[in-house]
This record gives structure tokens, C-alpha cells and sequence, in this order.
């Protein structure tokens, strides 16, 4: 699935810019583009955006107002005309500030550190290890960072490229697979029922051959992994 992106700039030729620059390349997809920020804050509570190229520079609302004004604003690229700006722009954690005009190497590189911000959508907190009682993961949510107790965890599930940890009334998106995580947690406290699902056995209230029950969600357990389920349950391994 290729990576969705927003251009928010007043400048049609800046925007032509970045569009060429992404053309470029295969993975990413412009869904939208806009030449104010009111109008991206509309587009934004009805879709989902992995990546905003955004202008600092522009009537009625900023870029980095309209960023503030954001509970959690999907990962950022400035891209402006103006230097002083880029300590305001850090403060507000985006991946990279490209000066305008903005050349297909420098783009690359922007492109880059995109990438590098993907590569870690999980830990364990310092020393903790994953099968203490009390350990927990920190699990980023495009910018914010979210601390879950394993014992809270109860579902994970893949939607896409991401995946959604259920943690009582918590919900937490991370782009991340979910055979990543598997391969991260204690594997006497969770198992992998289905492609699309991994469990917590310590919050299964019922099960059967084909399904498990976490309250009142039910799970299905796929033919692939039905023998390490039920092993998993009756063993207590």
C-alpha cells in the first residue's frame, strides 16, 4: 500500500514542485492537495494522511499554527521559504526542513529520514524486560507517544500497514506489522491466532476450536495456527 501524502502550500508553483519530486517515486501517493490550512483541517478529520509537505507561510493560518492546532498530525516535511523558522519547526518534531527551492537530492533526503522515523514504532521501556509482570511498551501514535502495560493489552490486530493495539479503552495505531511485534512479546503471554490477529491469553474469557472470546469480541483461530493455539491454552506454555 503506498504511503498517502498532503501538500498544504499557497504557492501553485511550490506545490508542482513537490509533486514532481514525488512522481518520482513509486511508494507515495498524493491524495490531496491544498493551498490553505483551513481547508486541510476539514480534509483531515474525514481521511487518513501518513505524510504533510507543509508551508509556513500562508493567509489566515500557518503551517506551524495550523501543526499546533493538530491533537495528533500525522508525521510533517516543512517545506518554506524561511530559515528562521526551522527551531519553531523542530520543536514541533518534524522529520525535516527543506528550504525552498527545494532540489530532488535534498527531497531524497527528507524522503529519508520519512523512512528512519518508521523504522523504530515500538520499545520496551530501558532495562524492562518484556516478560516482567510490570513491563510495558512505548507505542508511537504519529507524534505522541503512548506507555501500555503488557497486562492491559488484551487484542492487537493488522489494519494495513499498521497495526491497532487494543489496552482496555485504549486504542493505539502504529505503522507497524503485526509478525514485528509477535516477535517482540513474551510468547507465554501471547499468541497468534489468525494473519490479522495476536491475543493475550491472560484476557481470553472463551474459546473454542475455530474462535476465541476476549469479553464480548470474538477472535477467529485460522487453520495455520490453530495447533499453536490450542497448545498455547491447554499448556499453559
Amino acid at each position: 500500500m503506498k504511503i498517502k501524502c498532503l501538500i498544504i502550500d499557497d504557492e501553485p508553483i511550490a506545490r508542482e514542485v513537490i509533486r514532481a519530486h514525488l512522481e518520482k517515486l513509486d511508494d507515495f501517493e498524493i491524495v490531496q492537495e491544498h493551498e490553505n490550512a483551513l481547508e486541510a483541517l476539514s480534509f483531515l478529520k474525514q481521511n487518513r494522511i501518513d505524510l504533510i509537505f507543509l508551508d509556513i507561510s500562508m493567509p489566515r493560518l500557518s503551517g506551524l499554527d495550523f501543526l499546533r492546532s493538530l491533537k495528533s498530525p500525522p508525521k510533517t516535511i516543512i517545506t518554506t521559504a524561511y530559515r528562521e523558522y526551522a527551531l519553531d519547526g523542530f520543536d514541533l518534531h518534524v522529520i525535516d526542513y527543506l528550504l525552498k527551492p527545494i532540489s530532488f537530492k535534498r527531497f531524497l533526503q527528507a524522503i529519508d529520514h520519512y523512512y528512519e522515523s518508521l523504522s523504530s514504532p515500538f520499545s520496551f521501556s530501558g532495562s524492562m524486560s518484556p516478560l516482567s509482570q510490570n513491563a510495558f511498551l512505548y507505542l508511537r501514535d504519529n507524534r505522541k507517544t503512548h506507555k501500555v502495560f503488557l497486562s492491559e493489552i488484551s487484542l492487537i490486530e493488522s489494519v494495513d500497514e499498521y497495526i491497532k493495539v487494543h489496552a482496555g479503552e485504549k486504542q493505539v495505531m502504529t505503522r507497524c506489522s503485526l509478525s514485528s511485534i509477535e516477535r517482540a512479546l513474551p510468547g507465554n503471554r501471547f499468541v497468534r491466532t489468525h494473519n490479522s490477529f495476536v491475543v493475550a491469553i491472560d484476557h481470553i474469557t472463551a474459546f473454542t476450536a475455530s474462535t476465541i472470546e476476549i469479553g464480548d469480541v470474538e477472535v477467529p483461530i485460522s487453520r495455520k495456527y490453530k495447533n499453536q493455539v490450542l497448545k498455547s491454552l491447554t499448556d499453559g506454555s
